[in-house]
């Protein structure tokens, strides 16, 4: 939405302030939104902290606004209401059983797509994960990573990996992890996410063998997708 300018016009530069008010504005709802959710279900700190892995400390300041929530935050947390990743946000509700892309344009120049509506055994995401500092993060649950465009840094504890488009990373999120651009330049990539145990089912590949070995305990993988899901290569 554009406003208009002080001579009569559209201000473009307005807009996007506007654009960044209301980014702010739908952060800021989160940590009140997550400690209604909280109360209404009678659940403790201490409880939630036990069911997402999340420490008592975090979900205190989340909740309080001193912390803006990430993704790995919001994921377990929206697992553990049960609610629906959108109603973190505020969207409005809706029976249309399409799944709508709405781009959520987070700070620093991400943009996280949502591509499962409500919080199943599996969650899906598209991501556009802009340049920023390394900050690893624990909590429950499992990961994939699948790199669509760019090259994307992973620390998993005191290990870290380079993935490039086609390959694959998956790991407990128990461990300390963080990804984000290898480099100065964004990177594009689908991200699943899984409560803990479970883990992705591939299809063998022909006859290529992995170009990743036995160091990286078998976590990073080249693949490739067809009509009947992904296969290794």
């Amino acid at each position: 939405m554009t406003t208009g300018s002080r001579d009569g016009g559209h201000g473009h530069g307005e807009g996007r302030q506007g654009d960044g008010t209301e980014l702010a504005r739908i952060l800021d709802g989160i940590g009140p939104r997550l400690r209604g959710l909280r109360r209404e279900r009678g659940l403790t700190l201490e409880a939630l902290a036990a069911t997402t892995g999340i420490s008592v400390s975090t979900l205190s300041r989340v909740e309080s606004g001193k912390r803006r929530p990430t993704l790995d935050l919001l994921i377990p947390l929206a697992r553990a209401h049960r609610v629906a990743l959108d109603q973190l946000v505020a969207a409005p509700p809706s029976g249309d059983p399409r799944v709508h892309l709405r781009p959520l344009h987070r700070e620093r120049g991400s943009v996280l797509v949502p591509l499962t509506q409500y919080p199943g055994r599996v969650q899906v995401f598209k991501q556009v994960l802009a340049p920023r500092p390394p900050e690893p993060v624990v909590h429950e649950g499992y990961e994939w990573l699948y790199v669509l465009a760019g090259r994307l840094r992973l620390i998993l504890g005191s290990e870290e990996f380079t993935l490039r488009p086609g390959e694959v990373a998956e790991f407990d999120t128990t461990e300390p992890h963080w990804f984000g651009p290898a480099d100065a330049t964004s990177v594009e990539i689908l991200h699943l996410f899984g409560p803990r145990g479970d883990q992705a089912v591939m299809r063998a590949g022909p006859s290529t063998p992995a170009p990743h070995g036995p160091e990286d305990g078998g976590r990073l993988h080249q693949a490739r997708f067809s009509d009947t899901g992904p296969s290794l290569e």
